[in-house]
């Protein structure tokens, strides 16, 4: 009986444009995804070469001597 319904049951036929539109979507993803990471990584290249010298490296001041105790 079962195997009567699906005989008669309305195949779905494929849409190309449902397909087309999953495609494009997909590549407009890929695209954006592809701009927010060279963003990300040039703007690390800049800050690695343009980096200031943290506080830590830097020398600390000699302690002042004198009359000033």
């Amino acid at each position: 009986m079962t195997d009567d319904r699906r005989k008669q049951a309305p195949t779905r036929s494929k849409n190309p444009t449902f397909a087309i539109s999953i495609l494009i979507v997909v590549v407009v993803l890929l695209v954006i995804g592809t701009l927010f990471f060279n963003a990300i990584r040039e703007k690390r290249d800049y800050e690695h070469e343009n980096a200031t010298p943290a506080s830590g490296t830097t020398v600390p001041a000699v302690p002042a001597t004198g009359a000033s105790q």
